[in-house]
């Protein structure tokens, strides 16, 4: 089991290597503070809590954050799993810090494992912490990595929702913000949990040929080195195998066994500046024979995660090829740790500079009027496909996701571009808007004032989130009567196919439950965001497919029971109980017990048929039975009975009317707890004139038992009253 004096010593160690001038004295006040507030809690190991704020302060100082980030890392637990608050943090530790620390919190509590619209929702939280301090976005996913790396003492279940979160959101953010060596340790234990039939082959794979693949990599290590030190050329030079969850994605992607790759292989070549950096290109092509097709310069033209390097894919004397990056010294930092390596906090510019920020800003924007699964979908396209680079006629560089085309460039450029073009042009020759752009093709946007818009038929052309987007706000904001109209023919289309009846959706009991659940607030708005792009109409029926199931039903048993009225009343006959009640001419019904009155056994009862939630059963008494005479509800009240039970226990709720003392709250649950009830809830409320309301939810098993309860309670000193609650 890990200690605490092992993760403290190698947190020392690191804080003095990466952090130059590091306040230990105030770090050592973080620990003990956090220290004390977890002392109580353990890791799924059973080892202490504090030895992951302790880890994830550690890569965070590997990262070269600042002090804040450091106490940020050590207390990014403490408000959301202890009495810790932001005032308390903020007087110790500084209002920076406590900021990263609730910002984290509020990512934690983020939910990437349920439904496609709180997914959108929590990633617009995340953008949102990103935009305002990416330092807050660094630390989570520094806690990401460390929960990866103990994720052997986590269930089964818990590790495929945690692995899948990670490849889904984690993994991409890293990509997105540069931070390689993290990115790439996160997919390969993913991968682990994922798909551990296949992480195992590669790794037996790779440990079965680790001495042929090091021969290689030193021969070809030495020619590269003896070459450039020759020539008076300052670099070094190292060999690596990519990571287990690449080779797995070119398996996958070339439809290819591990011995069948051949670009496994990648030398970095690092160097003391940018002449260099193509002085060395020029040497490794002499050296070694080109692949054609295959050289890419993200030194001239950077991705958009800030990542520089030249990369060249070339063959040696054995036949086998390989890639060789290379870089300078600082380019090497970012391409290990991203945005964390330009960080410079000491500065005060927390917000980080705009134009690293664009892309996150975009993000954000696209979320509106964007159904939920086509936004993460997109989302993916954006943060992680690889770049493609086209230039403006006039040199502008403009970045978008390998297969856009020029719809694409264009939107990115601006949305009236995107909006009023007719035609364009690559490398100077007219082409079809569908034409996928290749890195550096020239691209020129041929508009028009007379032009009409953009067509519906551009959505599934375009490849962009951004162009997306824009275009389906377009077709909100101009064509609203065309778009309702389109939606409403799409939306009653998919009703048909599935055999729904569209009559339902106008009954005035159920539309607006049936709205509530699309979250619109009329038909209308329903049928423009599906005639606009922002919904389909397959997603829309099957929102509410089970509300129409369910009321087609209570329709037909509404229709049984009317039936059944009619016909004279012949030998009883044995009914089935459900949950401890005979519905009369009903059999195996679905039962619920209406909370406004909260029925037990010996309760005089009749039901009411709702709406797609089977039989209510009401108290007699109950002010919600006192209109079942009224013609048009009296043919839904139906008998019911208690069936014989035994020893079933059934949710009531007393309201207790007190006169406020101290120590009351305490007597009411002792006699509840002396008289063997099972209580499920109490709370209390102070009222006008010193007097209390205390409410209390139990169960028992019939109104014997009740009224039992009752005459203890009663006889409470200062309990003056009590009557039946709701639940």
């Amino acid at each position: 089991m890990e200690t605490f004096a092992e993760h403290y010593g190698s947190l020392y160690q690191t804080l003095n290597r990466c952090v130059p001038g590091v306040d230990m004295e105030l770090v050592d006040r973080a620990v003990e503070y956090a220290r004390e507030k977890h002392k109580d809690q353990k890791r799924k190991d059973g080892s202490p809590y504090i030895i992951h704020p302790l880890a994830v302060a550690e890569i965070v100082a590997e990262m070269g954050l600042d002090m804040d980030a450091i106490l940020g890392a050590l207390l990014h637990d403490c408000i959301e799993d202890t009495d810790a608050s932001f005032s308390e943090i903020a007087k110790l530790f500084g209002t920076t810090t406590a900021e990263l620390v609730e910002g984290v919190t509020k990512l934690t509590r983020a939910n990437f494992s349920s439904t496609e619209e709180a997914q959108m929702e929590n990633l617009r939280k995340m953008f949102m912490a990103m935009s305002k301090d990416i330092r807050v976005v660094l630390i989570k996913i520094a806690d990401r990595l460390h929960n990866m790396r103990t994720m052997q003492y986590q269930t089964p279940e818990k590790q495929i929702i945690k692995c899948r979160e990670t490849m889904d959101i984690y993994a991409p953010l890293a990509h997105r913000l540069g931070i390689q060596k993290m990115k790439w340790e996160l997919e390969d234990i993913a991968l682990r949990y994922l798909d551990p039939q296949s992480y195992e082959e590669i790794l037996t794979y790779l440990s079965a040929h680790k001495e042929k693949d090091e021969a290689f990599m030193h021969t070809i290590q030495d020619q590269i080195s003896e070459r450039l030190e020759s020539m008076g050329i300052h670099s070094k030079t190292y060999g690596r195998i990519k990571h287990v969850y690449s080779i797995y994605r070119k398996m996958n992607a070339q439809g290819k066994t591990i011995d069948e790759l051949y670009d496994i292989y990648a030398f970095r070549v690092i160097v003391d500046t940018i002449p260099d950096c193509y002085n060395v290109l020029g040497h490794i092509h002499d050296l070694f024979n080109l692949v054609p097709g295959r050289f890419k310069d993200y030194i001239s033209t950077p991705k958009p995660n800030m990542y520089q390097s030249l990369h060249t894919t070339v063959i040696g004397k054995q036949g086998i090829p390989f890639e060789v990056q290379i870089r300078t010294w600082d380019m090497h930092e970012t391409a290990e740790y991203g945005i964390a390596a330009h960080w410079k906090y000491k500065q005060g510019e927390g917000a980080g500079q705009e134009k690293d920020f664009e892309w996150v800003r975009r993000l954000l924007e696209s979320q509106q009027d964007t159904d939920a699964e086509d936004y993460l979908n997109s989302m993916k396209i954006d943060m992680f496909d690889d770049e493609v680079f086209a230039f403006t006629p006039k040199g502008k560089i403009v970045s978008l996701p390998a297969g856009s085309t020029p719809i694409d460039f264009a939107y990115a450029i601006h949305s009236g571009v995107g909006n009023s073009l007719v035609g364009a042009k690559v490398n100077n020759r007219i082409c079809n808007i569908d034409t996928k752009l290749q890195n550096g093709d020239i691209v020129e946007i041929i508009t028009s004032k007379a032009a009409r818009g953009p067509s519906r038929d551009w959505l599934n052309i375009c490849k962009s989130n951004q162009a997306r987007t824009k275009i389906k706000q377009w077709f909100k904001r101009e064509r609203r009567e065309e778009n309702v109209a389109h939606g409403r023919a799409s939306f009653e289309g998919e009703m048909r196919r599935i055999g729904l009846p569209l009559s339902l959706t106008v009954d005035p009991e159920l539309s607006p439950q049936l709205l509530k659940k699309l979250a619109f607030d009329t038909w209308e708005d329903m049928y423009a965001a599906i005639g606009y792009g922002g919904l389909t109409a397959v997603k829309a029926v099957g929102r509410i497919r089970d509300d129409i199931n369910r009321a087609m039903k209570a329709q037909n048993l509404e229709k049984q029971v009317v039936s059944n009225a009619v016909k004279p009343d012949t030998a009883p006959k044995n009914r089935h109980s459900v949950n401890g009640v005979i519905v009369e001419d009903i059999d195996n019904c679905m039962i619920k017990f209406a909370k406004c009155c909260t029925p037990v056994p010996g309760d005089g009862i009749l039901g009411f048929i709702t709406k797609g939630f089977g039989v209510s059963v009401h108290r007699i008494d109950c002010p919600n039975a006192q209109n079942r005479d009224e013609p048009h509800q009296a043919a839904r009240w139906v008998r019911v009975r208690w069936a014989v039970q035994d020893d079933q226990p059934f949710d009531t709720t007393l309201e207790l009317d007190c006169i406020t003392r101290d120590g009351l709250l305490l007597d009411i649950v002792t006699t509840l707890t002396t008289t063997r009830v099972h209580m499920k809830e109490i709370s209390g409320k102070d009222m006008p004139g010193g007097h209390s309301v205390i409410t209390v939810r139990f169960e028992v098993k019939n109104v014997d038992e009740l009224d039992s309860i009752r005459n203890k309670l009663m006889n409470i000193r200062d309990v003056i009253g009590t009557r039946r609650g709701q639940n």
